[in-house]
Order: structure tokens, then C-alpha cells, then sequence
């Protein structure tokens, strides 16, 4: 890809991440906790994923601690190493907010809370802030 379509690309991802954020906003409102908390990792992920895109480099997998861990830009990594307690913080939402033989007995709707949705939301808005400040 050339540099414009990279950042073409970046931009798309950010994009996506940011309306996964408004998405996770109007749940709280609704009261349907554990979907604000996967839309909010699903919008850090999307934001990293624009951060491996914009230096032309292809993220694979979900967890938002290894996408930040694995960035090949030395500069970019150093600066997104500040948001790697967020990172972890959000992972432990990818699986269990979604399905209900994620955890024991219960299902998502009932184990996730609006402090969590409210504390997922938080973390992922610094997590997106801070990519779309490194996107070239």
C-alpha cells in the first residue's frame, strides 16, 4: 500500500473505533451493560488496529495488550506503553461479555454492572485518544 492508502486505512479503522464508542455510550444509557463493555473494547482494538495500519503494518488477533506490545514502530509503541494497564483491563471483555458459557452459570447480563460499562468506556476512551493522536 502506498502511504495515502495507509492512512486511508488508518483513518477507516479509527472511524469504526470512535462509532464503537458512541455505540457503548447509548448501551449504558440503555442499561445493557456487558454489550457497552465489548463495544468498548471493540473500540481500543479498532483503534490500535488504525495505528498498525497508518505505519503499513497488519494487526492480527484481539488482544489489545499484544497489539500494543507487538507494534513494529519503536516510536509508536513507546508512546501507546502508557496504556498497557488499559490494554489488560479491556481484554478480560472480549470473550465473557458475548457469551453465556463464558462464565460459570450466569449470562452477560447478568454479571456485568454500569460501573463496569462505565469503567470500560473510560479505559477505551483513553485508549482511543491516545492512538488517534499516533495515527501518521
Amino acid at each position: 500500500m502506498s502511504r495515502d492508502e495507509e492512512r486511508h486505512e488508518a483513518l477507516r479503522w479509527l472511524e469504526t473505533g470512535r462509532e464503537d464508542l458512541d455505540v457503548a455510550r447509548l448501551l449504558l444509557e440503555q442499561g445493557k451493560y456487558s454489550h457497552a463493555c465489548f463495544c468498548g473494547q471493540q473500540a481500543a482494538e479498532k483503534a490500535l488496529n488504525a495505528l498498525w495500519y497508518g505505519i503499513g503494518a497488519d494487526p492480527w488477533g484481539h488482544s489489545i495488550q499484544k497489539l500494543i506490545v507487538e507494534i513494529p514502530e519503536e516510536r509508536v509503541r513507546a508512546a501507546m506503553e502508557s496504556r498497557i494497564e488499559d490494554a489488560a483491563f479491556l481484554d478480560r471483555f472480549y470473550i465473557p461479555t458475548r457469551y453465556p458459557n463464558g462464565l460459570p452459570d450466569l449470562t452477560p447480563g447478568k454479571t456485568y454492572f454500569k460501573r463496569d460499562a462505565e469503567a470500560c468506556i473510560g479505559v477505551a476512551e483513553r485508549i482511543v485518544e491516545t492512538a488517534a493522536s499516533l495515527v501518521p
